[in-house]
C-alpha cells in the first residue's frame, strides 16, 4: 500500500497551518520571512494539498471523493469535505482514540475498532449517521489508547457523542461546513478541478 512519506513539519510550515495536529509542528516558522508571490494555480494547488494532508490521502483517493461529491446535490466543495469527514479513520481521530490521523488509520488497519459491534479494518469505510464506533474489548487495556481517549479529548464536536466509560462514540449526524475543525478554502479546489 502506498503511503505519504514527506516531511510532515515542513509541510505544516509551507501551508502555514498545523494539519497534523502535532504540538511542535509550527515551532520553526519564521515571522519575518517573505513569501514568494503565488499564482492563482499555485494557491489552488496548495489548498488541495492541504486537504490531502489533513485527511492523509493520496491523489487517486482524493479525485474519487471529488467525483462523488460532484454527483451529489448541493455545493461540491462542502459535499467533498463532508464525505471526507465520514471516513472511519478520520472519525477515530476526531473521537480521540488516536492522537493523529496516522495513528487512527493504523488502529483501524490493525482491527482495534468496531463499528456497530462488527470489526471494520478499512480506513476509508464511510460511516453513516447513527453508527456507534468503539474500541475493541481486548484493546481497552492498552495504556496509550486509554490516555488518548480519556485524557487528551482533542476535539469536542457537536456531531460526535462520546461515552467515556464505554470507550465508544456515536456519529449522530452529518456535520455542517462551519463545524469542521479544518482551515481550508474548498472553493479553490473545485476551481482547480473544473479547469
Amino acid at each position: 500500500m502506498a503511503t505519504r512519506r514527506e516531511a510532515r513539519f515542513k509541510l505544516c510550515r509551507r501551508f502555514g497551518v498545523n494539519v497534523f495536529g502535532h504540538a511542535k509542528a509550527l515551532n520553526r516558522v519564521k515571522k519575518d520571512q517573505r513569501q514568494k508571490k503565488m499564482s492563482e494555480y499555485g494557491t489552488q494547488l496548495l489548498e488541495k494539498q492541504k486537504v490531502k494532508a489533513y485527511y492523509n490521502l493520496l491523489e487517486r483517493q482524493f479525485v474519487r471523493y471529488y467525483d462523488k461529491a460532484k454527483k451529489m446535490q448541493g455545493v461540491t466543495g462542502q459535499n467533498m469535505l463532508i464525505l471526507l469527514e465520514q471516513r472511519l479513520d478520520n472519525l477515530v481521530y476526531r473521537i480521540g482514540f488516536g492522537n493523529s490521523i496516522r495513528q487512527a488509520r493504523q488502529m483501524v488497519n490493525h482491527g482495534h475498532i468496531l463499528v456497530n459491534g462488527r470489526r471494520v479494518d478499512i480506513p476509508s469505510y464511510s460511516c453513516k449517521p447513527g453508527d456507534v464506533i468503539e474500541l475493541r474489548e481486548a484493546s481497552r487495556d492498552n495504556e496509550m489508547f486509554k490516555t488518548n481517549f480519556q485524557e487528551l479529548r482533542s476535539f469536542e464536536l457537536p456531531y460526535i457523542e462520546k461515552d467515556l466509560e464505554g470507550f465508544k462514540a456515536t456519529f449522530t449526524r452529518l456535520p455542517q461546513r462551519e463545524e469542521l475543525p479544518i482551515e481550508v478554502n474548498e472553493t479553490l479546489i473545485v476551481e482547480l478541478y473544473s479547469k
